[in-house]
């Protein structure tokens, strides 16, 4: 009883096992894993890879973010779902081959010659005609026949009768083992080629990533990758005259260094651009230096041109900063005093800023572009700046400084703005692009151009501002003055801030306006002034709200009525008194009066503008780039990659595999010939294959006609 209960257990056991192994190499489950690698791979495609984690918070929030860190979407051709999809994937594709390469094999060989008279009557395609022809002498001319057409014949003799069997394009099977041992290798290349070796090396040699800051050269050994290290794909960035030795392989939690055999020292880095701003060819002059033999030799690294080199393949994969040099001029955007003051610094590094009101900052230095190629076509941007600024009906002045600050730009800057229909290219000059940091940590990002760029017919520089890494910029449009500064705005926004300075403009506005000296006249001056530097006043601000924001909140007092008319009389003084500020910020630097025309009024509606938007800019300094000294930087990606001429070697076997099944066809012939008692013959012809086509079908006609001709059939 017990060897029974045994007995059925196995056979249970390994009914399980039969239908396990079923289970994985059947093509239902085949086509389920390569449907989870399409979707990953889509993911893979749209998500961003291996970015820094902060990145990924901003762009989706916290709950979300960790999420998607938990499904491992952030390196998803490295999760080890993914990974596993592979190797379930080869392990399908190779029991699939096990179970039927044989078979194949075996049909392929077998020419099928255990078919009956009855059986090829029952054939789709058959024909069956007497011929007048002795058997064995008609076999040994159908034979000729059906070889001159390009098939293998056999000839069986069987009950009496004789069976010629042909077959033709046996090979096609060949494409179903190729095409499947395809996917098996390329999965095993693609494993072979991904971060396993180096999480291997984590789990069991106590590799791991470095998160701080410091030299490369003083990072510890549990941070580093050896020599030996089988595979890793890796970047070093290298300014001109600059060399290294090391790559830096990203991590979710830091970076791991991978030492290299060898330096590379970049001599010069040589860039091109086409007319529209993008890169048209960078390649890396360097100089390589083997560590092991000292020897030295020179190459030209460029795209889709690497270096290889003791097994290791270096690509030029982008170009950074370097480190470039740069002047600025900083020019106090609060507060009454107008100045400007020395700022120097380098690209990637921070500079202490001090704040004439006390409060601490730090400038780094993100980036630098010494051109922009820019569409600067009228059509592609939006409103014009002082068009919305003058509506200053109800709410609509809260609403102007987002219009103005989007107002179509997006469209004109960044590589040369492509995406828009119409354009008109132009160099705009050199940017740059820093945060300023306070002493809490908090920070906003910028990018400020160093030379005034025409926009809607105006001569205006653009200071941009973001908030977060993600966010587009918006512009500041500091109109230039007549000799191509920034220095008249900053006298008008200096004197804007100064209480003295506004009570005496309105003071003049008010003389200026009411000249008479009739009676009642000076009591009207007085009352004119003082609404006058009342406006002004407004539209200074304070803390809380300044510019066409505080005008709009100071009409909602007015009732609604009366809102529009009021609203006509405060910027017709505000315009006047802004002019008579001007004029006297001037004589006090001791400059003449500026000449009233219609060029003027327009900066000082430009400049009314930009003093509004300044409120929203968020920054208590305004950096202008004066001179730089440009160094160029390569970004070179360093791979060792011993699972590539796998996957080569896998589409090789892919593609003769579709072509033998797409372009291969099998075809089967049998011609059973049977002597008659008068010494005649009885044909019977039958013909199959895998796909029935209008090429098998012509086939079968054409050599059913001349296997026909060739015997001579007699007519019944």
């Amino acid at each position: 009883m017990t060897v029974s209960t045994a007995g059925v257990q196995l056979k249970t056991d390994r009914r399980w096992l039969a239908d396990g192994i079923e289970l994985v190499s059947s093509m239902r489950f085949a086509i389920s894993l390569l449907t989870l690698l399409a979707i990953a791979s889509i993911i893979g495609t749209v998500l961003k890879q291996n970015e820094p984690l902060p990145n990924y918070v901003n762009q989706f929030g916290p709950f979300w973010f960790d999420v998607f860190g938990k499904l491992g979407l952030y390196s998803v051709y490295a999760a080890w779902w993914f990974l596993m999809i592979l190797a379930f994937l080869v392990l399908s594709t190779s029991l699939c081959i096990t179970r039927n390469a044989p078979k194949m094999l075996k049909d392929m060989r077998s020419w099928r010659e255990n078919v009956r008279e009855q059986s090829l009557r029952n054939f789709h395609h058959k024909q069956e005609w007497d011929a007048g022809t002795e058997r064995g002498t008609l076999t040994a001319e159908l034979a000729q026949r059906i070889a001159a057409n390009g098939y293998k014949v056999k000839i069986v003799e069987k009950d009496h009768a004789t069976l010629i069997a042909a077959k033709q394009g046996a090979a096609n099977k060949w494409g179903y083992i190729f095409a499947h041992g395809a996917i098996v290798i390329i999965c095993i290349g693609g494993l072979l080629d991904s971060d396993l070796p180096i999480r291997f090396q984590q789990w069991f040699y106590g590799k791991s990533a470095f998160a701080g800051n410091g030299i490369i050269a003083d990072i510890p050994a549990q941070h580093r990758l050896g020599l030996g290290n089988p595979t890793f794909r890796g970047n070093t960035m290298i300014p001109e005259g600059g060399s290294s030795n090391t790559a830096i392989i990203q991590q979710q939690s830091g970076v791991l260094i991978q030492d290299l055999p060898f330096t590379i020292q970049l001599k010069k880095f040589v860039i091109d651009y086409y007319s529209t701003g993008m890169p048209k060819l960078f390649a890396s002059e360097v100089i390589v230096t083997d560590h092991e033999t000292g020897k030295r030799f020179p190459a030209t690294i460029k795209v889709n041109e690497p270096l290889v080199y003791k097994g290791l393949a270096v690509y030029q994969s982008s170009f950074e900063d370097g480190g470039s040099k740069l002047t600025l001029a900083g020019y106090p955007m609060q507060g009454m005093r107008n100045y400007d003051f020395p700022v120097a610094g380098e690209v990637g590094g921070s500079t202490p800023l001090g704040n004439p009101n006390g409060a601490a900052y730090t400038v780094e230095f993100s980036g630098f572009r010494p051109f922009n190629v820019e569409n600067m076509n009228p059509g592609s941007g939006g409103n014009d700046a002082g068009n919305t600024a003058q509506d200053v009906r109800g709410v609509k002045l809260a609403k102007g400084f987002e219009q103005r600050f989007s107002d179509g730009l997006d469209k004109r800057l960044g590589s040369a703005a492509k995406n828009a229909n119409s354009k008109d290219l132009k160099n705009v000059g050199p940017s740059i692009q820093y945060k300023l940091r306070d002493k809490t940590g908090q920070a906003r990002e910028y990018q400020n151009y160093m030379l005034p760029t025409t926009l809607d017919g105006n001569r205006v520089f653009l200071a941009g501002m973001r908030d977060t890494p993600d966010a587009q910029f918006r512009y500041l449009r500091i109109p230039a003055d007549d000799q191509g500064s920034v220095d008249e705005w900053m006298r008008l926004r200096a004197a804007i801030q100064d209480p003295a300075m506004r009570a005496l403009a309105a003071q003049r506005y008010a003389q200026r306006a009411m000249p008479s000296s009739r009676d009642g006249a000076a009591d009207l001056r007085l009352q004119l002034a003082t609404s006058a530097e009342k406006g002004l006043g407004i539209f200074a601000g304070d803390e809380r709200q300044a510019g066409y924001v505080a005008i709009t909140e100071f009409l909602k007092r007015i009732p609604a009525e009366q809102q529009e008319k009021a609203a006509d009389i405060f910027m017709k003084i505000l315009n006047g008194s802004l002019w008579d500020l001007w004029q006297a910020a001037r004589e006090k630097d001791g400059l003449k009066g500026i000449e009233a025309d219609e060029a003027h009024a327009r900066f000082l509606q430009l400049a009314t503008n930009a003093y509004a938007d300044s409120y929203f800019y968020g920054a208590p300094v305004y950096l202008q780039l004066k001179t730089f000294s440009e160094v160029k930087a390569s970004v070179l990606q360093v791979t060792r990659s011993p699972g590539k001429n796998v996957v080569y070697l896998g589409c090789l076997f892919l593609v003769l595999g579709v072509f033998s099944m797409l372009y291969v066809r099998e075809r089967r012939l049998w011609v059973w010939l049977k002597s008659l008692p008068d010494g005649h013959s009885r044909i019977i012809m039958a013909m199959s294959s895998q796909r029935k086509t209008l090429d098998f079908e012509h086939e079968f006609t054409k050599l059913k006609t001349q296997l026909a001709q060739t015997s001579a059939p007699q007519q019944p």
